[in-house]
């Protein structure tokens, strides 16, 4: 970006300076911008310009256009890559040829999901499809292949190579490899059937996993029948209604939800027995083998030893948060005292607000959106000398009227790319809160100039009202600071190619970013730059952060020992065949790793839905929240705004992406390279008390 571009940027946004509340309370550009209602000048003359500035995208009917333009350039970008002599230039075009598909693909996956009129839904569907189709077609082109294979066979060149295209060509090569490429005619196309099946079986799980369950209503006693839906003569059961006060209607909602279902129960052991068989096909040990290649852990024997060592050092507090919440059971309901599966996020609950007043509605008013916003942007100009800068997007731009786009403006990079930020609910929209990559980054050879990232940040906040902004909970807030992490991971990675841009790789290390900044979010230091109080102004009490970080060491163990029975599971059902139901499996992991009794007649498993986009790597966001607990340590907990840690950060893992072996980034930060007993005790050491000391030396 031009110095000239640069300062329009911040003339631009310095202008927007708002007084809010009274002028109670003033906020920052970006901080004004998210406390505001939304107000969009309506322009009959502006041109619609297409979702995300995509023209094609004014209508549903453009994802069909878009689509062909993308699948005439795969074409060609094919057929260059099949001519050309192997060099830097073949991984280029296949990168190039990735990205054409991909910026096509990633968009209609995000607008498949989140767009509010169902014809621009079903049209992106249709583009997922016909894209995936085309992906598969060229994961099994022989020709394609043999013009990598024709560059990686070949040592001279292999050496002129530099470790960024070395590993993206490796990278490239192992999607050809599990689809069986290597194979003979016969054997491809079995791995090729194996694969569209998968595909039907890991939807037809995903979508089971969410359905609901019935019972009739003379089968739960008449006054529990308003805690659940109702649906003429039967009650529906969506959820475990974990957080229920009354152990009854815990009970029946775990017994009901997690029931059986023989077509699902069908489906699972299906599709396990298939992701085994074609891993087998294609090579590897087992799908977890498959799954591991190219992450941290590597493989399925490593992390069932850092599963193991994790539960071997946490069994003594384990036992001691499993008697608390006996104890506190037998106080609430002496006639059922004995603790069950459907107790332990509820009981976990009541034991940490009796020990810690952290009832959210104390906090939420100096959390309201703007001021965390606001925050986060201080933080971000702190530690890597960037700003978010709020932009008025262009008529057809948003698929809804209250999401924000963010200009990403590095003091002397300029632009980095743009988020775009849906954060309020709505209906039809999913529930969740995740972040969505539309366009990845890479140098584009053919114009000489950077591709810029845009992603997406998908919440599920309550909108503002007439009286106040919208206000967050402490939750809603570390989840806000979680997802911005992940965006911040894209934004400041600059990877030349587009492969491995930001988020896009290993699955193990992809949430390091993301949980640091959980880190960030309960830092005092960082906290009293920003929450105050939306109508006094008054600063957020130490005391009160103080008493929310400590509250989330009750049955801290307990929740941790979780978390390993369900990466254990995961681990489990993607080794080799068992010879033995889910359910057994399932019995047999819970008693050894867990320790709460099995409940006859349920299925939890049916319920695990993170075997569809997690097989084999459920275990990933332990070892990850490892990973940042041990930079938080070592790297910011001295100073959590200091510059320089900021800019080593960004140096040794923001900005590789995938493009670099994920141990060796955390060995850059660490200056040394962690065992698996340095995540163990890393994790561990967290439920120490005053752990956080700077903040721990607070009162109360």
């Amino acid at each position: 970006m031009s110095a000239c571009r640069r300062m329009f940027y911040l003339v631009k946004h310095r202008s927007l300076l708002t007084y809010v509340r009274r002028n109670l309370t003033t906020w920052s550009p970006v901080g004004a911008a998210f406390n505001a209602r939304p107000h969009r000048k309506l322009d009959l003359l502006q041109k619609n310009v297409g979702l995300f500035g995509v023209p094609e995208l004014s209508c549903p009917a453009g994802f069909q256009v878009a689509t062909e333009t993308a699948l005439k350039n795969t074409e060609r970008l094919v057929e260059k890559a099949c001519s050309s002599s192997p060099g830097v230039q073949t991984v280029q075009c296949f990168d190039q040829l990735s990205d054409e598909l991909c910026k096509v693909a990633d968009l209609a996956d995000f607008i498949k999901v989140a767009h509010p009129d169902p014809a621009f839904r079903e049209a992106a569907e249709k583009t997922c499809i016909e894209i995936g189709t085309v992906v598969e077609k060229l994961n099994t082109n022989v020709e394609l292949c043999k013009s990598l294979k024709n560059l990686l066979d070949n040592p001279d060149i292999e050496a002129q190579l530099d470790p960024d295209t070395r590993r993206v060509a490796d990278l490239f090569m192992f999607d050809f490899e599990i689809s069986g490429i290597h194979l003979d005619d016969a054997l491809r196309k079995e791995a090729v059937a194996l694969h569209v099946k998968l595909l039907d079986l890991n939807n037809e799980f995903l979508v089971g996993s969410h359905m609901p369950n019935r019972i009739a209503r003379s089968a739960i006693p008449e006054h529990l029948h308003l805690n659940f839906a109702t649906e003429g003569s039967f009650i529906q059961i969506g959820g475990l209604h974990a957080d229920s006060p009354n152990d009854l209607v815990r009970e029946i909602a775990y017994r009901i939800y997690l029931y059986p279902n023989a077509e699902l129960m069908g489906c699972l052991e299906e599709l396990l027995k298939c992701r085994y068989k074609l891993a087998t096909l294609v090579g590897y040990e087992s799908f977890g083998h498959r799954a591991l290649k190219g992450t941290m852990a590597k493989t399925p024997e490593t992390v069932m030893s850092f599963l193991q060592l994790l539960t071997d050092k946490l069994s003594d507090r384990t036992a001691k948060d499993f008697k608390m919440m006996r104890d506190m059971k037998k106080k609430l309901s002496p006639r059922h005292s004995e603790l069950m599966p459907w107790d332990h996020p509820y009981l976990s609950g009541v034991l940490r607000a009796e020990r810690y007043n952290i009832e959210p509605s104390l906090y939420s008013p100096y959390l309201s959106l703007g001021s965390c916003m606001e925050g986060l942007n201080n933080l971000f100009s702190q530690l890597y000398g960037v700003s978010l800068m709020s932009e008025q997007p262009r008529a057809g731009e948003v698929w809804s009227e209250d999401v924000r786009k963010l200009a990403v403006v590095h003091e002397t990079e300029g632009l980095l790319g743009y988020i775009y930020c849906d954060f309020f609910h709505r209906q039809d929209k999913p529930h969740q809160d995740c972040h969505f990559t539309i366009r990845g980054g890479r140098q584009c050879q053919e114009t000489g100039q950077y591709q810029l990232p845009v992603v997406v940040l998908m919440l599920s906040l309550p909108h503002p009202t007439k009286g106040a902004p919208t206000l967050l909970t402490p939750g809603m807030m570390e989840n806000l600071f979680h997802e911005m992490g992940h965006a911040m991971h894209s934004m400041l990675g600059r990877t030349r190619y587009q492969h491995v841009t930001g988020t896009r790789c290993a699955t193990d290390f992809a949430e390091v970013p993301s949980i640091l900044m959980e880190y960030f979010a309960t830092d005092y230091r960082v906290i009293s730059q920003f929450a105050r109080h939306y109508e006094t102004g008054q600063p957020l009490p130490e005391s009160m952060v103080a008493r929310l970080c400590e509250s989330k060491k009750v049955c801290g163990a307990a929740d941790t020992q979780l978390q390993i029975f369900y990466a254990v599971l995961d681990q489990i059902y993607h080794s080799e065949p068992q010879n033995r139901s889910t359910t057994e499996i399932l019995k047999d992991m819970q008693q050894k790793f867990y320790g709460l009794p099995y409940a006859p007649n349920t299925a939890w498993q049916l319920r695990f839905s993170h075997l569809i986009g997690y097989g084999a790597k459920y275990y990933s966001y332990l070892m990850s929240r490892a990973v940042a607990s041990m930079v938080w340590k070592q790297c910011f907990i001295e100073d959590p705004l200091n510059r320089e840690m900021g800019e080593r950060y960004r140096r040794e893992m923001l900005a590789h992406g995938g493009a670099k072996e994920p141990m060796l980034m955390v060995e850059g930060m660490l200056q040394r390279r962690p065992t698996i007993g340095d995540f163990v005790d890393a994790l561990v050491s967290e439920l120490n008390p005053n752990f956080e000391t700077f903040i721990m030396d607070s009162e109360g």
